[in-house]
């Protein structure tokens, strides 16, 4: 066929959406792009002067860039789709050498991770009704925007009155227009824990679009939301919001988002940002009634439809209230319904207090529903709401509980049941956030502080139970310390694999970060620094920089009112690793530093040799190989001496790289051999995959005759990452073998590495993604 000319892959690449071809063609056209050019172009060349023509435009420049990342590899097509405008390109990478007659893809044997489109958005109530006006004022707000920024609806009302629910039925039917995600968080802003921070609502969205590598500052983050979500079509719901604040940080970029906010607030402060608001009136009778009968059934209703009436008036009108007693009622299919008015009317003046925003009414729904538990049952719903995680598994509410599991399943089924608790999906469950605070009030009046601190106590000894199976299943050869429980934890997860066990520390980091404030806050200082290090393997391998900072520097804090000191210098060495990883090298020396001086004054020289080796790392990564090599060779000397053989094995690996790096080639591949074989023999899949592709990369340095055996080794290696799950190394191994073969001289197979290197590092290490995007764009790039 035909070479492919600039005009027609503009075209191609657009082919799919008529706004994507507008946006990129519209874009090229304006640059006269298309007349400059002669003949083909690499994709690469494309998407070069694509983000040359947008430098005036900083924000597009990335999000192109970002386009070219994730469509080179189709790490994430759906994330492609949206920022090039709507263009759809499926599966395996684009080629990006010289295209001749189309756009193909390969897979090069390796299985591609995506992350689906996120989908988060709760699912709706079962009964919904008496809302067509909303829905329809909802719509108007929508239909009239005409801003250049996110159209934001402030959704508010008094608690209960079913915001979450209208919003969620309303996003839920919009999905075809927002085809890009529909994001949900929960803000808490009535928590009795606090309000949601939102950093840590910027990493749940930055990652539900695959960039696992989040900034630390919330300036930062909020930064890389507004580039990623440039030119996506998202929806977003955000949930219990307390302030305009809290909500400022988390509107993405682009005109066609629709972010979504439900409070109990007004948020006025919001209007400055071009919100539009609507409020949330109660059900009129009528709906009220309506939504009774869909619950009960419209004839047992109909037999009762004065009592039904009086029930919606002692309800207020409030969708909650309502659902709950009519559960209670559900529950009680011969009960006449005027026993539930006698019952919720028996105290003089209740209808008084409803002025004070409707939790009253709720308050007195949950009272009646609560009065019918078996005791059994109501002790399970006083203790679910002291834990403070937003959501649990039946695993955790045993925890919670002090049941078996399956006695969990069985107290949630009651409660789901009589509409205390909400299921969310298999084995995901939640309170509303009245419900949660009614359950806590309840626990706080009934049950002693020494029985309250043994449920939360019980939920932190069963995560810190499963972060340390997690751990011991993926890092075996990581040294596990002390576990201080309470009592002995169980019904803890069984993780049937490494992706299995880093999934559930993915999924539930949140959770683990706050459980760990709540272990301090109650003093539990040895669990805190417990938990933070049984997280190791979350922090490395998925690389929140955020978190792993945070958590580490309440880690050390932690291990040292605790008067631990082996946690100290754990904290230290694995939260400078942190700090060091995300390019804070100095503040990294100075945490090893200190490492190193506890080591000497305790005489541990286990840990010395860790704080050496660290110190080398820094040194090494802020360019200073000559320290780093002497600081390495110090702590080989000292882990050989005391026999710590995988200590020793990772020193030589750093010392192979050092000499690699100063083209002593022979060297290198001595140390690295050494390094690979020991490090199998722990076994160590993870470092021996890290020793092989820098003994690859040797062996390339060795001359022509060693590319083919380069190739081999590190094709092995970046096999062994996938299986790891380490995606930043994927992106390593991956520019390796683009340095492989432009040492070789093949100019356009090192630019179809370096794309899919670009395409790994996008989610997980923007600093390396802008290095070798500058590197691809360079005058000389080939």
């Amino acid at each position: 066929m035909d070479q492919l000319t600039v005009p027609e892959l503009v075209a191609a690449l657009g082919r799919a959406d008529e706004a994507g071809r507008r946006t990129l063609v519209g874009l090229v056209s304006g640059e006269r792009l298309m007349e400059e050019a002669e003949g083909p172009l690499t994709a690469t060349a494309l998407a070069v002067r694509l983000v040359a023509a947008a430098e005036a435009r900083p924000e597009l420049a990335e999000a192109l860039r970002l386009w070219l990342a994730l469509v080179s590899s189709g790490a994430h097509a759906s994330t492609a789709n949206s920022i090039a405008g709507g263009t759809r390109i499926s599966g395996g990478a684009v080629q990006a050498g010289e295209i001749h007659g189309g756009v193909h893809f390969h897979d090069h044997g390796q299985q591609r991770s995506r992350p689906p489109v996120p989908r988060q958005l709760i699912p709706g109530p079962a009964h919904f009704t008496g809302r067509s006006p909303d829905l329809a004022a909802l719509e108007a707000l929508r239909a009239a925007h005409q801003g250049t920024s996110p159209l934001t609806v402030v959704v508010t009302g008094t608690a209960g009155v079913g915001k979450t629910a209208l919003t969620s039925r309303w996003l839920h039917g919009l999905s075809a227009d927002y085809p890009d995600g529909q994001l949900y968080a929960d803000l808490r802003g009535h928590s009795k824990d606090g309000p949601v921070r939102p950093g840590a609502v910027l990493g749940q969205f930055l990652r539900a679009f695959g960039l696992n590598q989040v900034p630390v500052s919330l300036a930062e983050q909020a930064a890389l939301w507004r580039t990623v979500t440039s030119e996506l079509r998202i929806a977003v719901h955000l949930d219990n919001a307390v302030s305009a604040a809290q909500i400022r940080p988390l509107l993405p970029a682009a005109a066609t988002t629709l972010v979504a906010v439900t409070s109990r607030n007004r948020l006025p402060g919001l209007s400055v940002d071009g919100a539009a608001f609507h409020q949330v009136d109660v059900l009129d009778p009528v709906a009220g009634v309506e939504l009774l009968s869909r619950r009960l059934g419209g004839e047992r209703v109909a037999r009762e439809t004065e009592a039904a009436y009086r029930l919606v008036q002692l309800c207020a009108g409030l969708p909650l209230a309502l659902c709950v007693a009519g559960a209670r009622m559900a529950a009680r299919p011969r009960q006449p319904l005027t026993a539930m008015t006698r019952a919720m009317s028996r105290e003089d003046g209740r209808l008084g207090t409803l002025n004070a925003g409707g939790e009253r009414a709720v308050e007195t729904a949950l009272d009646e529903s609560y009065a019918a538990l078996s005791d059994e049952t109501a002790g399970g719903y006083r203790r679910l709401g002291l834990p403070p995680v937003a959501e649990w598994s039946a695993a955790v509410a045993a925890a919670a509980c002090g049941f078996t599991v399956e006695e969990a399943e069985r107290l949630l089924d009651e409660l789901i049941e009589v509409n205390l608790v909400e299921e969310l999906g298999p084995d995901r469950y939640r309170f509303h956030d009245l419900v949660r605070l009614h359950a806590a009030q309840l626990a706080t009046a009934h049950d002693p502080t020494d029985a309250r601190e043994d449920t939360v106590r019980r939920v932190v000894d069963w995560y810190l139970a499963a972060a340390t199976a997690a751990e011991a299943l993926l890092s075996p050869s990581h040294r596990t310390l002390r576990r201080d429980y309470a009592g002995t934890p169980t019904g803890v997860p069984r993780f049937e694999d490494t992706l299995t066990a880093l999934a559930w520390l993915d999924t539930e980091r949140l959770h683990l970060m706050a459980l760990l404030r709540a272990a301090v806050d109650r003093g539990w200082d040895a669990t805190a620094w417990q938990l933070v290090d049984a997280a190791q393997p979350l922090f490395l391998r998925l690389r929140p920089y955020d978190l792993w900072v945070e958590a580490h520097r309440i880690g050390v804090a932690a291990a040292e009112r605790a008067g631990h000191p082996e946690g100290v210098s754990r904290m230290l060495t694995t939260g400078g690793a942190g700090l060091r990883n995300c390019g804070r090298y100095e503040e990294a020396i100075d945490w090893f530093t200190r490492a190193l001086e506890d080591a000497r004054r305790e005489g541990d020289r286990r840990v010395e040799a860790q704080a050496l080796h660290g110190l080398g790392q820094s040194h090494r990564l802020a360019g200073r190989l000559e320290r780093a090599a002497s600081l390495f060779t110090e702590a080989l000397a000292l882990r050989e001496e005391i026999g710590y053989g995988r200590g020793a094995a990772l020193t030589r690996l750093c010392l192979g790289d050092i000499a690699l790096t100063s083209g002593e080639t022979t060297k290198a591949v001595a140390l690295l051999t050494r390094a690979r074989d020991a490090l199998l023999a722990v076994p160590d899949p993870y470092d021996a995959a890290r020793a092989l592709a820098f003994l690859g990369r040797a062996h390339a340095a060795g001359g022509a005759g060693g590319f083919a055996t380069a190739e081999r080794l590190l094709r092995l290696a970046l096999s062994e990452f996938v299986a790891t799950g380490s995606v930043h190394w994927q992106g390593r191994v991956l520019e390796m073998l683009g340095e492989t073969a432009e040492d070789r001289g093949d100019a356009y197979r090192a630019r179809d590495w370096y794309e899919q290197s670009l395409a790994r590092y996008a989610p997980v290490s923007p600093s390396d993604a802008r290095r070798l995007g500058e590197r691809l764009r360079a005058p000389d790039a080939g």
